[in-house]
């Protein structure tokens, strides 16, 4: 998809104006914030577009070059050929970055794991992901705050959610949604026979309180004893919180902390954030089937990953792509190599279907 020079134009321009406005000082308040927002959207787009300007323009100079000198027509020759073979990829580059972007990909999200088939196991597996993820999010500069855990006997997890701040969090995470299935032998298995277990991913992009607004009179709110690990206190105080969203009938729990009030506060995160991803659910219609025909919907009941043990290799169902290198990916730096494929491809089949 080759982009116009007068739509080159018009990207310098509004970027321009943009930067101009930011600095006269004069903008306050909804005013600021807008232009700030525009400007930080535009810029990747304006700098890969300079680029593009900036080639063009030196191979336009290089062709038109009509020196008497036969060196330095050779040279120019030289550097035009050079020009020449760059530009398609700084052009597709330009295009990528104009590809229309999800909101949510700047957002925080919220990062939900749950043991499926496979009992203990799936729980063990469960609190693997979650320590891959941890440590990808170290990598990456994230920040990772445990909302809620549901601990197993065995010491694994049958339910775990996090908050991942950080940027770009949800742009790079939104493709590990789906079921994500391991198969190794398990410790509890005595005759070494190969098991296959599951765990389930969410990644739920986070919104605002002003992106989703919840009355008062549409919440049920139960305070009970928490239950399982934690110590006494929190097995001897009513600090356990359960919010029903009425309307919705979805329901979220949290019981980790002490305090009631800091339960309530995870709890409506948790909640803002599945009903901010079921309103974008409803509201992208078709475009999520477009999605789902390209790397994935994220759907939670789609098999997405296998986790190889006895062969060392992680296989990503979705784009055929499979690693040797399994330690790597579950320690979280090798999982880059996973995360930035399926961004490409992803990139490269909405190209395809804006040039079809």
């Amino acid at each position: 998809m080759s982009v116009s020079d007068a739509r080159l134009a018009q990207i310098a321009a509004r970027f321009a104006e943009l930067e101009a406005r930011l600095a006269s000082g004069t903008l306050e308040g909804d005013a600021f914030v807008a232009a700030s927002r525009d400007y930080a959207e535009l810029e990747p787009v304006a700098k890969v577009a300079a680029d593009v300007t900036a080639m063009r323009g030196e191979l336009e100079s290089l062709q038109a070059l009509e020196d008497p000198d036969p060196e330095m027509r050779a040279l120019a020759a030289e550097e035009a050929a050079r020009l020449k073979a760059e530009l398609p990829e700084a052009e597709r580059r330009l295009a990528i970055a104009m590809l229309p972007r999800d909101t949510a990909d700047v957002r925080p999200a919220m990062l939900e794991i749950r043991a499926g088939t496979g009992g203990d196991e799936a729980a063990l597996f469960a609190a693997d992901l979650y320590r891959m993820y941890e440590r990808y999010a170290a990598e990456q500069g994230w920040r990772v705050e445990m909302v809620s855990a549901n601990a197993s006997d065995v010491g694994g997890f049958k339910e775990v959610v996090a908050n991942v701040t950080g940027s770009g969090v949800f742009a790079k995470l939104k493709f590990e949604s789906g079921v994500h299935r391991v198969q190794r032998v398990p410790v509890t298995e005595s005759g070494g026979r190969i098991h296959t277990s599951a765990a389930t991913v969410a990644v739920l992009p986070e919104p605002s309180e002003v992106d989703v607004q919840i009355e008062d009179k549409d919440l049920k709110i139960d305070i009970y004893r928490a239950s399982g690990a934690g110590g006494q206190h929190v097995n001897t105080t009513d600090s356990a919180v359960r919010i029903t969203h009425l309307p919705s009938g979805l329901v979220v729990t949290c019981q980790d902390e002490r305090s009631q009030h800091k339960n309530k506060a995870k709890a409506m995160q948790v909640l803002r954030a599945r009903l901010y991803e079921k309103m974008r659910d409803e509201a992208q219609g078709a475009e999520a089937e477009a999605r789902k025909a390209m790397v994935g919907s994220g759907d939670r009941s789609e098999r997405i990953r296998t986790y190889n043990f006895p062969q060392g290799r992680v296989t990503d169902h979705r784009i055929n792509l499979t690693l040797h290198r399994l330690p790597e990916i579950l320690e979280g730096p090798g999982l880059a190599e996973l995360v930035d494929a399926l961004i490409a491809e992803d990139e490269a089949k909405r190209l395809a279907a804006m040039d079809a």
